[in-house]
């Protein structure tokens, strides 16, 4: 198993599909996906590579900008997102900063979830992804 990798540039484009899916296939608007943020700082490269081998679905979208990870994971909530984010702690047998967002309960369109996303991330943490403000990902 492992995720499927897209260009960082492409997450609107990805959200987008993505909503649009869970919304034509979930009509009681459930939390039916969900972004998961991973900053894997303190990992190289070659171990992040294995861990996102063996950790991830085949359904799973993973774009990264530098050692920040996102992986939008359709059909899961937060509870299986958090699974998910356990797996990658005890593959690095350590503590990684995440955050995560799902459709629609915390945002109804992609930008709104990357806000919401950059929110926790910065209150949570000394991280501030200003790459995820909208006039940088619309450049």
């Amino acid at each position: 198993m492992a995720g499927v990798k897209f260009p960082f540039k492409d997450i609107i484009s990805l959200l987008t599909l993505s909503i649009g899916l869970a919304k034509r296939v979930d009509e009681n608007r459930a939390e039916s996906m969900t972004v998961l943020y991973c900053n894997f700082a303190d990992f190289s490269q070659g171990l992040i590579s294995v861990s996102l081998e063996q950790i991830l679905r085949s359904s799973d979208a993973i774009l990264s900008y530098e050692n920040h990870y996102f992986f939008i994971l359709q059909y899961t909530d937060k509870y299986g997102a958090t699974i998910v984010k356990d797996m990658f702690e005890e593959f690095f047998a350590s503590y990684i900063e995440s955050s995560m967002v799902s459709y629609p309960i915390d945002g109804e369109d992609s930008y709104t979830l990357l806000e919401e996303l950059q929110t926790n991330i910065s209150k949570n943490f000394s991280t501030d992804l200003l790459f995820l403000d909208r006039d940088r990902l619309d450049a």
